[in-house]
Formats: C-alpha cells, structure tokens, sequence
C-alpha cells in the first residue's frame, strides 16, 4: 500500500499553498502548525476513502469555479429575500416542509446539491434519501423555486 499517492501529494501541496496564502506568516511555531493542520486533514481524507471505498477526485474547473460564482449570487439574493421577509410583515414567513424530487445521482452531486441548498438563506436540506431531499424554506415560495430546478440542473452539468 503506498503511504502517499499522487492524489493525497496534490492535496498536501494545495492545502499548504493555500494555509500559508491565508496565514501571510513563517514564523517556526506558525509554519510547525500549518504543516500539523495540513497533514490532519490528509490523514482525515485518507481514512474516509478507506471506510467508504469511494475515494472522490474533483479538481478545481472553469465549470465548478462558475456553478460557485453562481451560487454566490443566489445567496446574495436569498439573503435580500429574507431581509425583506423579516423587515416587511406584507412578505410573510410561512415555513413549509416537503419533499423535493431530484435526479442526481452520484453521492458527489448529492452532497453538493444538498449543501448549495442549505447555504441559500431561507432553505435547509433536512433529509437525503435515494430520489429525494426533504426540504424546510421560510416561504413556499423557496421551495417553488428550487423545484424549478435551476440549482439541480447547474450541478448536473458540472459531471461529478
């Protein structure tokens, strides 16, 4: 069994590229605790790929580097939404909860699904099953527009 693939070194050099862009200091103790940080989470990653066998491989592209931009102005205009919910009683919050039907497959683009979902102020994955989320929103009006199926359809298309 080799102790550190390709794919764990990409990571490990990612992660320390990125902790020291974040971090901006190289002092011994800092730089002792960047490299302790970033060893912890491949030793987490190597330990999930064992347990579930299922070992995931996604890599920055333009097309996720887009859905993400795309996502960002949704929670842009969720989190107006809610506002306005909150500040204006003719916009009223009725939580509702229900089923949200979806057709995506992989355990990669559910988790990313359920979670674009849950990061959209106003809406929260409660539940994941085969075929379909359980979703609580602050308006029915939430719920109608994921069921419109922009989000489902953008992370179809990025081919997780």
């Amino acid at each position: 069994m080799q102790y550190l693939s390709v794919h764990n070194a990409r990571i490990l050099a990612v992660l320390a590229v990125f902790w020291l862009l974040l971090s901006g200091h190289f002092t011994a103790l800092l730089l002792m605790l960047g490299a302790v940080s970033v060893l912890l989470v491949i030793w987490l990653i190597r330990r999930m790929d064992r347990v579930d066998g299922e070992p995931v491989r996604v890599w920055p592209t333009f097309g996720l580097a887009g859905y993400l931009l795309w996502l960002l102005w949704s929670v842009i205009k969720a989190n107006v939404d809610l506002a306005l919910r909150v500040w204006n009683p003719k916009l009223p919050i009725r939580p509702v909860w229900d089923r949200l039907d979806t057709s995506v497959e992989t355990p990669v683009e559910k988790t990313l699904y359920a979670n674009s979902i849950t990061l959209t102020p106003g809406t929260l994955t409660t539940d994941v099953h085969e075929d379909h989320f359980m979703i609580h929103a602050v308006s029915q009006e939430g719920l109608d527009e994921l069921r419109e199926g922009e989000m489902e359809r953008r992370v179809r298309k990025l081919g997780l």
